[in-house]
């Protein structure tokens, strides 16, 4: 009797181990979301520092039970992260933003998270390879200090959504939420473009060269993106697999988003950009186009697997702090890492003031009185980029470790401190995150002034997007005609929803479906669409 758990055991095709170590991890898991949900109305605690504190406590006790050996319970591997982790969660950020908003403000966040990020990247890689040096690092080369500048301009603007309200504050939420999206994204692009060139001699070529890379791999991975999630919506309208069955749905639409993601990365294209432009098309055109139980269904999935995976990986990232054999690689001292640490820290901060301010008052001379940037949302903008998260310590296991090859001291002293900046900065700037934000929006009043709600704009008639007696009436009035051009001018970005509203309407809804636009049929894909999915 007593020998069939044993006979059980020899036969298991399992490792002991590693059964022991997800039982553990699932188990920390759990733990998180219970205390994330009585921390919920905590004024400094919030859900990702529950996660990093609680890897760090798990990983102090890992580190007494084997005596000091190491606090490992699951081995840190990069592609795990790119691979499983890190697609549902830029998926459900694509297929969860408000688009209105998120287009609406599009010039706003594109110029933070692309231009600002190329801003952060040259300062972080000029100021580490000048006072990297100054402290005493000689083995480091001019491609590794780029690499430091692409991995610390990846930012992680978690702890801040979180204080947010999207209602009460949409400008603010558009920004700091569009621009962590983009800005991961950008980061990772320049991060493969610096690890593709030989960058031992820098000249004007060499730069022109990672330009071009980078403009390339950003354009053709959001190009990607959006065609496989239109290909979804096509597939799924001209179907109508709702009839027989709203797993297939579902199914396909996940299978599809992941898809795009793999076929990214297969084409050395930047994965994130294109699962992040294929969930804003999902959203769009797929989920309108499936049946009611499936739109629940699939929104809720899809963020359950995105909170899942941030979970595990703050909590993770907890735990690697206390990695012995980490520590001990690096062979240095305490001074070495307190100021490699402290120096890269302080460039994340001047490269993010670097740009977050001048861009800021420069991009308001071009918006209106109620859409203008003031300096305390510029400073709130300004502080959601400093906490560094999971992608920061992705790109540096990427960057700085050699699969299956011994790691130089200085490449393990770099992965060592960037964990130790994601520790300080998410534990420190996230603390004081919420207390912050209230207490400078106080009783912000909610912000409802929409680009598409200006009245004058219903003249803004285009010829080949109106009707026949559209295109009649708007001809024969020389007022409309002389106005189009001064509308453009005068609400640029309005003009520019309008125009795509109506080319939406005309031409891509009746081909790939979306609200409004999906043929009844018996048992078809039909019900009232959420609001919270229109443009």
């Amino acid at each position: 009797m007593f020998g069939v758990p044993n006979l059980l055991h020899e036969s298991s095709p399992f490792d002991a181990g590693a059964v022991i170590s997800i039982t553990v991890f699932i188990s920390l898991l759990c733990l998180c979301i219970i205390i994330g949900h009585l921390l919920e109305e905590n004024r400094w605690a919030n859900e990702s520092i529950t996660s990093l504190l609680l890897g760090l406590v798990s990983g102090a006790v890992v580190l007494l039970i084997r005596k000091g050996q190491n606090s490992r319970i699951l081995e840190f591997d990069e592609e795990l992260f790119f691979i499983y982790l890190l697609p549902p969660i830029i998926f459900n950020a694509g297929f969860q933003v408000k688009k209105k908003q998120f287009f609406k403000n599009f010039s706003t966040i594109l110029s933070f998270g692309v231009l600002g990020t190329l801003i952060s990247f040259c300062l972080i890689s000029a100021g580490g390879l000048f006072l990297l040096k100054k402290i005493g690092l000689t083995q480091l080369s001019v491609n590794d200090y780029m690499a430091l500048g692409a991995i610390f301009s990846a930012t992680d603007s978690v702890c801040t959504l979180q204080v947010l309200n999207q209602d009460d504050t949409p400008l603010l939420y558009s920004v700091v939420f569009g621009e962590g999206v983009v800005n991961d994204a950008t980061s990772i692009v320049l991060f493969n473009a610096v690890q593709s060139l030989d960058l031992s001699n820098l000249s004007a070529m060499t730069t022109l060269a990672l330009l071009g890379t980078f403009l390339y791999l950003f354009f053709t991975s959001t190009v990607l993106g959006i065609f496989v999630g239109l290909l979804s919506a096509f597939i799924i309208k001209k179907l109508y697999i709702g009839r027989h069955s709203t797993d297939r749905e579902i199914a396909l639409m996940m299978l599809m988003a992941y898809l795009s993601y793999m076929i990214a990365e297969l084409m050395d294209l930047s994965g994130i950009l294109t699962v992040f432009f294929c969930g804003v098309v999902m959203s769009h055109y797929t989920w309108h186009n499936v049946s009611e139980s499936s739109r629940i269904t699939s929104k809720h999935a899809f963020a359950t697997m995105s909170f899942i995976s941030e979970t595990f990986i703050f909590l993770y990232v907890g735990m690697d702090t206390l990695d012995i054999d980490k520590w001990k690689e690096s062979n240095s001292s305490p001074g070495t890492y307190l100021a490699v640490s402290s120096t890269m820290l302080a460039l994340v901060l001047i490269g993010r003031a670097a740009f977050i301010f001048p861009l800021a008052n420069i991009l308001n001379c071009v918006r209106s009185d109620d859409q203008k940037i003031d300096l305390s949302r510029q400073f709130i903008i300004w502080w959601a980029g400093l906490m560094r998260g999971a992608v920061t310590v992705a790109l540096s296991y990427n960057g700085f470790s050699n699969s299956g090859e011994p790691i130089s001291n200085e490449r393990s002293l770099m992965i060592s401190c960037t964990i130790i900046v994601v520790l300080f900065s998410t534990l420190l700037f996230g603390t004081v995150t919420k207390p912050l934000i209230k207490a400078i929006l106080g009783g912000s009043r909610r912000v409802t002034s929409d680009a598409t709600d200006i009245p004058s704009l219903e003249y803004l008639n285009i010829p080949f997007l109106e009707t026949v007696e559209q295109n009649q009436n708007g001809d024969d009035d020389p007022q409309h005609q002389r106005g189009r051009f001064s509308l453009l001018m005068k609400y640029p970005t309005g003009a520019a929803h309008h125009i795509w509203r109506k080319f939406d309407d005309k031409f891509m809804r009746p081909v790939f479906g979306g609200r409004g636009f999906v043929t009844y049929e018996p048992a078809s894909p039909t019900g009232a669409a959420d609001p919270s999915h229109e443009h």
